[in-house]
């Protein structure tokens, strides 16, 4: 009777084993399932025009519209266009020297992007000047890109000068489905060849990201730290080491170009070599913050589901999570109001937190450039003041040009600033210590200005 069983048993485990092995085969062999709503027209790949993309995902379209005149200024952001300059003066002096001391604008919607550099006061446009404008300006403005990547390469993109790509009339869109998604499948893609270049210095594949890990790195292709390489300007993110801020200054810092570390400008009469941070939210959001640890992605808050009749869809309206709380914050937090108190004070602490940084930057300035007129100052000492200075600056910066006012990572964001007000203070002191003059460590300059700095010319 054993002996029955024990073939009964083997002959169901085979019967058992031969199903599912049909079943897997016969899956394996039927054609890709197509969307549940089946598109009206064909999109073809990496097409520019975002119009043709709406004709079968409207809702999207009239949201992405939207990003033309959702202009609206938040306490610390937003998207009205508002100068950086005016609304802290402070910014001329830090910025002395390099463009962004004649013009810098908080940025409007992803549907202005294209015509808002084309007007921006900082492009160099006189033909064979060593300072004139790159094409690299455009990298993250133009759904336009990622075809003439493929086209061009972006080597040949990026060294093709800005007036000269503005000329060709290849620019037509602003930022676009294309920037994000991949026709057909609608997939989320990186579509920046500087960000794949960054992710496979990391040993990182993007292709075996989560789709909820793509909701965030697809903000990447354009809302990072960056910089332009050689005389060609190639778009470079400086991730070889890691993206935490303490790897990128190490990067800068380490990383060799005809013998020399990356500098963007000098600042006159101190003579330390600058380094100009680029809105680095990603960086900041994944260096361990409440909400990246939680699995939040960055389309959750600023482009949040919502419900238009039947459909459920991501919002393409892509602005401030404070301008729609309900359905940014609602989602997961039941006490919206709470949560946006809280995100004010974060806000509060974090920019006067920064202003006191910026103080303590320009009583630095001054005493370096004061140390280095005089000629008998301490070559070396003045030497360490100036890498304090720039490692100060970019410290702040890495913070200041981050677009939400600490709220992305409060702890990380703070104590970003304390160290760059330590190295500030530091290096005003070597200043003093090697002119040997200690009147040089006054403080206070900037509150002391009357009148205040205006934007240069």
């Amino acid at each position: 009777m054993k002996k029955y069983t024990n073939l009964i048993l083997v002959g169901i485990i085979v019967i058992l084993a031969v199903v599912l092995t049909g079943t897997l085969v016969f899956l394996r062999n039927q054609p890709p399932q197509s969307r549940a709503t089946q598109p009206l027209v064909e999109i073809k790949a990496m097409e520019p025009d975002s119009a043709r993309w709406g004709i079968n995902f409207p809702n999207q379209y009239d949201g992405l519209l939207k990003t033309k005149t959702n202009n609206v200024a938040t306490t610390y952001g937003g998207s009205s266009k508002f100068s950086h300059l005016t609304e802290d003066p402070r910014q001329v002096l830090l910025f002395a020297g390099y463009p962004f001391s004649k013009e810098y604008n908080d940025d409007r919607g992803h549907a202005n992007a294209l015509i808002d550099v084309q007007s921006i006061k900082r492009l160099n446009l006189t033909p064979g000047s060593p300072t004139e404008t790159h094409a690299t300006c455009y990298s993250c403005k133009s759904s336009n890109n990622p075809a003439l990547w493929a086209e061009m390469g972006m080597e040949k993109f990026d060294a093709t000068m800005f007036s000269e790509m503005t000329a060709s009339g290849k620019l037509t869109q602003s930022i676009g489905c294309a920037n994000c998604h991949e026709a057909g499948t609608m997939r989320l893609i990186v579509t920046n060849p500087a960000l794949e270049n960054a992710l496979k210095a990391q040993g990182k594949d993007w292709k075996t990201f989560s789709r909820q890990e793509m909701r965030s790195l697809v903000c990447a292709n354009c809302h990072v730290e960056d910089y332009f390489v050689g005389k060609e300007k190639l778009l470079t993110f400086p991730w070889a080491k890691g993206t935490n801020i303490e790897q990128i200054w190490e990067y800068y810092q380490t990383t060799l170009y005809d013998g020399k570390t990356f500098s963007d400008w000098t600042y006159p009469g101190s003579n330390t070599p600058m380094l100009k941070a680029q809105h680095p939210e990603y960086e900041m959001f994944t260096a361990g913050s409440t909400h990246f640890k939680a699995g939040v992605s960055c389309a959750d808050c600023h482009m949040p589901y919502v419900r238009e009749g039947a459909a459920k869809f991501s919002s393409h309206d892509v602005h401030s999570p404070l301008l729609n709380a309900e359905a940014a914050c609602g989602q997961c937090h039941t006490d919206v109001k709470y949560v946006t108190g809280r995100v004010n004070e974060i806000q509060d602490q974090v920019y006067k937190t920064k202003l006191a940084t910026e103080n303590a930057i320009i009583d630095a300035i001054t005493a370096i450039k004061a140390a280095t007129a005089i000629t008998s100052s301490d070559a070396a000492l003045l030497d360490e003041a100036r890498q304090m200075h720039r490692k100060s600056q970019f410290l702040w910066d890495f913070v200041s040009a981050e677009n939400s006012m600490g709220f992305h990572n409060p702890e990380y964001i703070l104590k970003i600033l304390a160290e760059s007000t330590d190295l500030a203070r530091q290096s005003q002191m070597k200043a003093a210590q090697a002119a040997g003059d200690p009147t040089l460590l006054v403080t206070g300059i900037y509150e002391a200005m009357d009148p205040k700095p205006e934007p240069a010319k």
